[in-house]
């Protein structure tokens, strides 16, 4: 329970709708449960719900097979902003806009590393170790999603 901010904005950064992200906690709850006996170690269950959660947002993705456009309020900024404390300047905004337009840009996998990293502030190595796969795999699928939002939002 004292995650499920969190968890909710990992699943609302791959589908960009509170309904469905909201399905996906819910999706991810009930397998994480129904495997409980899985998790070797409680210091880990933070790290196994947020693979969980995931893999069910880009599962979501996949049986959509089609891109949610981002959700807007009435003045046409994404209903994320709002869940700050301080609601952002003009210019915040106008940069979170581009941000969420470049993340669409990515496959799902690429946009995982980005969230994790950027949005969840977890390293390389505990990303690594979610995924079991090399720290320098990790690195390298970052910074070419890293480049890729670049190069969308630079007009190359």
């Amino acid at each position: 329970m004292e995650n499920r901010k969190r968890f909710y904005c990992i699943a609302y950064s791959y589908v960009k709708n509170e309904q469905d992200a909201l399905d996906i906690i819910s999706e991810a709850v009930c397998k994480g449960l129904l495997h409980l006996k899985e998790l070797d170690e409680a210091e880990y269950l933070v790290t196994w719900m947020t693979r969980i959660i995931v893999n069910t947002s880009i599962d979501f993705i996949r049986k959509n097979s089609r891109m949610v456009p981002l959700a807007e309020d009435s003045e046409g900024y994404p209903q994320e902003a709002h869940m700050r404390e301080n609601q952002p300047g003009e210019l915040e905004r106008e940069s979170l806009l581009d941000l969420y337009n470049a993340m669409d840009i990515l496959e799902p996998e690429e946009r995982t590393y980005i969230v994790l990293r950027y949005f969840e502030s977890l390293s390389f190595r505990e990303i690594a170790e979610m995924f079991h796969m090399p720290e320098s795999t990790v690195k390298s699928r970052s910074y070419r999603a890293l480049d890729k939002m670049k190069q969308h939002m630079t007009g190359g």
